[in-house]
């Protein structure tokens, strides 16, 4: 294979730690570490384990599907339990502060990898493949293997970057479109009945954020140092626009 694991462990089953989990099975055996799961679904069972943070010293790379507020409890509940040149990654919507954190509280023997997979239980009902992952080289040799597994395997179009211009990027791309998404939510209902093609992909983008939980918008909002400079652009432009309507009057 072209990547050297066996064992995976998925730390949080929240909508996105079950989409991994559904995607991984197939290749791994999966421990999952979640204190608010006590049973599998039938989907589930007999291809993931429930575990504890003692089990993540039996996997050979462990997951983290947990939202950046809980971050760092997490790292501290996990890090004396990682055995020798195991493999951390992330997957959340932004990238320095969990770099950071991960670089200063995880020992020199783990390797780090981050990622943010570009796409959502929504938009991945259908499947991931040809869907993007951003993947951040942070410590040890492995991004390169993971990297090669996501796109042989998952079928994933693989975008390597680094956590500043990884949030950067995201800061325009999901701040914009989440905030978008919150205001026409406010708005509803909306119509859908004379509707044009360009409000119906609207409709479509609100719907796929829709059911995010509240954490990912805070995150992508609040846990990315770019995030507040590009929100406020957006606003002083919306006021420019509306000014200018207003003058016409």
């Amino acid at each position: 294979m072209a990547i050297s694991v066996s064992s995976i462990c998925i730390v949080g089953f929240g909508a996105f730690g079950k989409l991994i989990a559904t995607q991984l099975c197939p290749y791994f055996t999966i421990v999952l570490i979640d204190p608010a799961v006590h049973h599998l679904t039938d989907d589930f069972q007999g291809r993931v384990t429930i575990g504890s943070f003692a089990d993540v010293s039996r996997c050979d790379l462990i997951i983290l599907a947990v939202p950046v507020s809980n971050f760092k409890s997490v790292i501290a509940s996990l890090k004396d339990q990682l055995k020798l040149g195991s493999v951390v990654v992330d997957v959340g919507s932004v990238k320095v502060n969990p770099t950071e954190v991960m670089l200063q509280e995880l020992p020199a023997h783990v390797e780090i990898v981050g990622t943010h997979p570009l796409f959502g239980p929504q938009s991945a009902r259908n499947g991931i493949r040809g869907r993007k992952i951003a993947v951040c080289h942070i410590r040890g040799r492995s991004t390169s293997r993971i990297a090669a597994f996501l796109r042989r395997f998952l079928g994933l179009k693989v975008f390597f970057t680094t956590p500043e211009d990884h949030d950067k990027e995201a800061a325009l791309v999901q701040g914009v479109t989440h905030l978008i998404a919150k205001v026409l939510i406010k708005m509803e209902p909306l119509p859908t009945r004379l509707t044009t093609a360009s409000f119906e992909h609207l409709v479509q983008a609100i719907e796929m954020v829709r059911y995010d939980a509240p954490s990912v918008f805070h995150a992508i909002e609040r846990a990315n140092p770019y995030a507040l400079e590009v929100r406020e652009r957006f606003f002083a432009l919306a006021d420019e626009i509306r000014n200018e309507l207003e003058q016409q009057i």
